[in-house]
């Protein structure tokens, strides 16, 4: 690689980090906010926050690379126009093709990047996300149990809490438990929080006291307790057994599913479009690349505009990547349409490398530059008539 290749290299990449980083952090940050009421209205940490929301980053970054590799590939190349190294270049005998290389190099590290994301990294983040999330809508006294109102976990047992405090800390706690025929529990505490070892969980009373209504007999029997450990084992281990959905799966499993998988057998057009979304995700980068040198990457001078060429790129790039979506969707019951996926991205990357060889300069037509031109003296001229206001 040579000093031409590295420095064009070095910025294409340092180029399409900043946005990566730029684009993520936004939309993360806009879907993080979504789930702020896991610290507010369940008790969860900062960490368990943060942690929950950061497993969705590698599917932010699935989709967001290739967007970024475009930008980056169209910012180095307005840098290198504006400071007329292309027409230098070419003046010294550099090809388009030759000067493409290095964005080349640039683009098959972005598709290893979105291969390893899109095989492992992506669906093994949702698995844990899931995991995490089933861990933590089964713990009742996290989602079920809300400030104020009467929960009821079992026919006959109910919990009322009065407030949420800071800590985890559970205050002004009531228990009515009958699920004992021969006997119905009261309990009324001052505050209590949780406990969990290798035993269950627990829910820790502290300052109240406990009422004992026996069958046959006429009086209850009260005990005032300082620390008293409720069991609630039972109700904390629901839902741990995790079905994991099908962009929680990984690649391989993708390519050779259990047939014997009830959800296989009743989504199979859908494993089959996710597995293809898979296969062309590290397409795209080369797809992308390719369009924006193609408008981006020709010679042209200080006095030819590079608008047209921009628009013209963002709207072959944006129409390429709609129409896989849509074919994605279509997929789902026409094997057919991952085909014409294929043909498409294929057949982009084709033209594109063609017009690029070729050295051909792609330009509006003259007909619709004199029509525009046409169409901005008019409003010029219109503007110019209206009557300034005093």
């Amino acid at each position: 690689m040579g000093s031409i290749d590295k420095y064009i290299f070095r910025t294409t990449l340092a180029s399409f980090v900043v946005v990566l980083v730029s684009l993520t952090g936004v939309i993360w940050i806009t879907q993080a906010l979504r789930g702020i009421d896991l610290m507010t209205s369940q008790g969860q940490t900062i960490l368990t926050f943060l942690g929950i929301t950061s497993l969705a980053i590698p599917v932010l970054v699935l989709i967001i690379s290739p967007i970024a590799l475009m930008i980056a590939v169209s910012h180095t190349l307005h840098k290198l126009a504006t400071d007329s190294e292309i027409i230098v270049m070419n003046a010294a005998g550099l090809s388009p093709f030759r000067l493409f290389r290095p964005f080349l190099y640039a683009t098959v590290v972005v598709a290893l990047l979105v291969a390893f994301i899109a095989a492992y990294l992506a669906p093994d983040g949702m698995r844990r996300l899931k995991q995490w999330d089933a861990e933590i809508t089964a713990d009742v006294l996290a989602n079920v149990l809300q400030p104020g109102r009467f929960a009821q976990l079992d026919p006959n047992l109910t919990i009322r809490i009065r407030e949420r405090q800071p800590g985890g800390q559970l205050a002004g706690i009531f228990i009515d438990d009958r699920r004992n025929s021969n006997e119905r529990l009261s309990i009324i505490a001052d505050h209590g929080t949780v406990m969990k070892n290798d035993q269950g969980s627990f829910l820790i009373l502290e300052d109240g006291h406990l009422e004992r209504f026996e069958t046959g007999k006429r009086e209850p029997a009260m005990v005032a307790f300082d620390r008293y450990a409720f069991d609630m084992s039972k109700f904390s281990n629901r839902g741990h057994d995790v079905v994991y959905g099908i962009r929680e799966r990984y690649l391989w499993e993708l390519i050779a599913p259990d047939e014997k998988d009830p959800l296989v057998q009743q989504l199979r057009g859908q494993f089959r479009a996710e597995l293809h979304d898979r296969f062309t995700a590290p397409i795209y980068p080369f797809a992308f690349a390719a369009l924006t040198f193609a408008f981006l990457g020709s010679p042209r001078t200080t006095r030819q505009s590079r608008n047209f060429s921009m628009g013209a790129a963002i709207a072959a790039v944006f129409g390429l990547r709609m129409a896989g979506f849509a074919l994605s969707v279509m997929t789902v019951k026409s094997p057919m349409a991952a085909l014409l996926q294929y043909l498409l991205l294929f057949g982009a990357i084709g033209i594109s490398l063609r017009v690029i060889i070729a050295g051909i300069v792609l330009e509006p037509p003259a007909a619709l530059m004199e029509a525009i031109n046409r169409s901005n003296a008019r409003i010029l001229r219109l503007l110019r008539k209206r009557p300034a206001f005093a």
